[in-house]
């Protein structure tokens, strides 16, 4: 079998370096492409500098880039991923999305595309993470009544959405166990007198610091006793290997519009 034709969109990142590594290692990818946005200083630099193979150049056009890819995995902002994500529909390039801090509209954009070519998209790609995601539909089930809830997260400083992608994806999953409606029963920060809590409310709390590559924890508090599922992530190593998995995952599948628990065969 060939070799999967992958491009990964911002590849001078933080998060775009690990993916690039992780295929340079990885014996059935090939690296086809690396981009970056066009005002990016990094256009035009050998991506053998940020851990991928010399010999490929970061792009900024991103569609003569994906020409002849399979696949693009984008782990970038809303705006960016968008904009790629027409230009793939358009070229028949499968997509792996990890790009958090969608709207609801938007989210509604990659469902249409969907249609048309493969989309895996996950608030993390992380094994681990979308095991405790199985793990949160058992334990709420089971903690139903008289268990007050919590989701605790911390990332490094330079985070720029709040709470995580992924504490939110928790948060949904709990909700949606429980019968609940995230937005109307979250509670995302507590200050000054807030009275006592209301047992039906999922509340969230954020921590950004320093170089934290990612802390998950959701809390059950009942009476005498809690439980905590917790997940860390000490390196973006096992996102760039949750992706690759959901790449290969849609090399086998039609077009549609897939998360990590199809990937990892949950559902």
């Amino acid at each position: 079998m060939s070799k999967i034709k992958v491009a990964i969109a911002g590849s001078a990142g933080r998060m775009g370096r690990a993916l690039l590594e992780a295929a340079v290692q990885a014996d059935d990818f090939v690296l086809h492409a690396a981009l970056e946005h066009e005002s990016s200083p990094h256009a035009g630099r050998d991506v053998a500098d940020f851990g991928g193979v010399r010999g490929v150049a970061i792009n900024s056009n991103a569609a003569a880039a994906l020409q002849g890819a399979d696949v693009l995995i984008d782990f970038t902002r809303p705006e960016g991923t968008l904009h790629h994500l027409e230009i793939c529909r358009r070229l028949g390039v499968n997509m792996v999305i990890g790009t958090t801090g969608f709207n609801a509209q938007q989210k509604a954009q990659l469902g249409a595309a969907a249609q048309d070519i493969g989309i895996v998209f996950a608030p993390n790609m992380s094994v681990g993470v979308n095991l405790v995601f199985k793990l949160l539909e058992t334990a709420s089930r089971v903690l139903a009544q008289g268990y007050d809830i919590e989701v605790i997260e911390a990332h490094h400083r330079h985070k720029v959405d709040a709470p995580s992608g992924t504490a939110l994806g928790m948060g949904e999953v709990i909700a949606r166990t429980l019968g609940r409606d995230l937005s109307q029963c979250a509670v995302y920060g507590r200050e000054g007198v807030t009275g006592e809590r209301d047992p039906s409310t999922i509340g969230f709390a954020t921590v950004r610091g320093g170089d934290i590559v990612g802390d998950h924890t959701v809390l059950f508090a009942g009476t005498g006793e809690r439980i905590e599922i917790t997940h860390k992530a000490s390196s973006r190593a096992t996102f760039a290997l949750g992706a690759l998995r959901a790449a290969r995952f849609l090399r086998a599948n039609k077009a549609g519009l897939y998360d990590m628990q199809d990937v990892l065969e949950l559902k």
